[in-house]
C-alpha cells in the first residue's frame, strides 16, 4: 500500500521562500515592524519542514477512458518527458507521458497509468519528479532496513547487487520530499554492479525528527548520511558513491568533507544540487521581489545565535561553510554534476562555478529546458548515459583508501541482505 506523503515533490517545496509570497506585499510597506516580520517569516520558512504541498496545476479535463489529461499551461506542464501528477491533495496519482497538444492556455498529455485514486471531480494537482512510488516497482530484490543514527533508527531501502560486491551507492533525497525521489537512479547503479542504499534523514517525515524540528540545510543532516556510511561499511562496503538530489547535494558535500568515513567515498553524483545556499536563497527571494535588506537580514538570522527566536534553530547555520564555490579546494574525489540552466528553483550558477574551479575532478553535464531535479524526467537516456559513462571511468581509477585496509573476511552485501 502506498504511503501518501505530505510532501511529495521537491520541486513544489524546494522554493523554500515560496510559502512567503505574501511577504513581498509586506516588504513594500516601509516600516520597521513590517520589515522585521518579513525577515522573521522568510528565515523561519527556510528551515521549517513543509507540512503540505500546493496543488498549483489546474486540471481542465480527463478523457472518458483516462488515456489523456488536459492541464492548464504552466512552466512545468509544457516540458516534455515523464512525470507524476498528484491530484486533489494526493487523493489520486497519474503517470504522465508525452505532450499531445498545446494551446495558448492548455496542455494535453498522455496518461501512462493511473496508479491509484479516482479522477472524478479532479480539478487541481501538481507535477512531481517521482516516477516510482514504491521500491518494489523497480522489479529488483529490496529490503527495508534501519540505519542507526544519533536520533534513532532511520528507515532505508537496500537494493543488493546481483553479485556480492564492496561497491555501494548511498542515495540522498532533497528538501521537502522523501526517498522515492531517488528511486530513478537505482537501475543505472545496479547495471554497474552497485548495491544501493536509499536513506532517510532527520525531519524528512520518515526518519526521527531532530530536537528543534528544523532543517539544517545539510549542516545537521550530514550526520545521518555519515551513519549510513558506517552502516554500509559494517556490511562490507569499501568503495562508496554518494548520490545527492537538490538539498541532498548540500548534505552530500557536507558529508564528504566532515564524515569520519570519508575515506570510503570514491566519488559523488549530484543532481540539481545546492552548492551555495546564499546564491540559491537570494535567487528565490529576487523572484518574489523581496527587498535586498530583508533577504540579507533573513540570511544573517539563520547564521547567528541572535536569530534563534525567529528561526527555531537549536544551532545557527554557517552558510559560509556550505558554499563550495569558495570551498572547492576541500573536495578531492571525482564528482559528476548535472544541472539544468532552466532550473528556476536552484540556479545552475554555483554548479557551473564549482565545475569551472575544479575541472580536475568535476565532470559537468549541463541540461536545458528541464525543471528542478527533473533531469531524468525530461531526458532519461541522457541522464542515465551520463551516470553510466562516469561510473565506467570511475571504475578504472584507484580504489578508495579504505580498500587497502579492508578485511578479507568482510561479508558481501548479498550475504548481509
Amino acid at each position: 500500500m502506498v504511503r501518501r506523503s505530505r510532501r511529495v515533490d521537491g520541486s513544489s517545496t524546494m522554493s523554500v521562500v515560496g510559502a512567503v509570497a505574501g511577504v513581498a506585499a509586506l516588504a513594500t510597506v516601509l516600516t520597521a515592524g513590517f520589515a522585521a516580520a518579513a525577515t522573521a517569516r522568510m528565515a523561519r520558512v527556510v528551515v521549517t519542514p513543509v507540512q503540505s504541498a500546493h496543488d498549483d496545476v489546474v486540471i481542465k479535463a480527463v478523457s472518458p477512458d483516462r488515456s489523456t489529461v488536459t492541464l492548464g499551461k504552466t512552466p512545468d506542464t509544457v516540458v516534455d518527458g515523464r512525470y507524476s501528477l498528484w491530484v486533489s491533495g494526493d487523493r489520486a496519482h497519474l503517470r504522465l507521458g508525452r505532450i499531445l497538444a498545446v494551446s495558448d492556455t492548455t496542455v494535453m498529455r498522455r496518461v501512462d497509468a493511473v496508479t491509484f485514486g479516482s479522477l472524478r471531480n479532479a480539478r487541481r494537482g501538481r507535477i512531481s519528479g517521482w516516477w516510482y512510488l514504491r521500491p518494489e516497482e523497480l522489479g529488483y530484490p529490496v529490503s527495508s532496513v534501519a540505519v542507526p543514527t544519533s536520533g534513532g533508527s532511520a528507515p532505508a531501502w537496500l537494493f543488493p547487487a546481483e553479485r556480492g560486491t564492496r561497491r555501494w551507492a548511498i542515495h540522498v533525497h532533497g528538501r521537502g520530499t522523501r526517498r522515492q525521489e531517488a528511486l530513478r537512479a537505482i537501475p543505472t547503479f545496479r547495471s554497474r554492479g552497485y548495491t544501493s542504499l536509499v536513506v532517510s534523514y532527520r525531519n524528512d517525515g520518515d526518519a526521527p525528527n531532530s530536537a528543534d524540528g528544523r532543517y539544517g540545510l545539510g549542516s545537521t543532516e550530514w550526520h545521518d548520511v555519515d551513519a549510513a556510511l558506517g552502516y554500509a561499511r559494517a556490511h562490507g562496503a569499501t568503495d562508496i558513491v554518494l548520490v545527492g538530489w537538490s538539498m541532498g547535494g548540500a548534505i552530500v558535500l557536507q558529508t564528504l568533507t566532515r564524515s569520519r568515513h570519508a575515506d570510503t567515498v570514491r566519488g559523488v553524483v549530484l543532481d540539481s544540487p545546492v552548492v551555495d545556499w546564499v546564491d540559491t536563497l537570494e535567487h528565490q527571494a529576487a523572484q518574489l521581489r523581496l527587498p535586498g535588506p530583508i533577504t540579507r537580514a533573513a540570511l544573517a538570522s539563520l547564521s547567528a545565535p541572535w536569530g534563534r527566536p525567529m528561526t527555531g534553530l537549536q544551532q545557527p547555520i554557517d552558510l559560509g561553510a556550505m558554499d563550495f564555490t569558495v570551498r572547492s579546494a576541500a573536495l578531492s574525489v571525482p564528482i559528476l554534476l548535472m544541472h539544468s540552466d532552466d532550473d528556476d528553483f536552484v540556479p545552475s550558477t554555483a554548479s557551473r562555478a564549482l565545475a569551472a574551479q575544479r575541472p580536475d575532478i568535476v565532470t559537468f553535464v549541463p541540461f536545458s529546458v528541464a525543471r528542478h531535479a527533473k533531469l531524468w524526467n525530461h531526458d532519461a537516456d541522457r541522464w542515465n548515459d551520463a551516470i553510466d559513462g562516469w561510473l565506467s571511468r570511475l571504475a578504472r581509477r584507484p580504489a578508495a583508501k579504505s580498500d587497502a585496509a579492508a578485511s578479507p573476511s568482510a561479508a558481501s552485501p548479498s550475504e548481509q541482505a
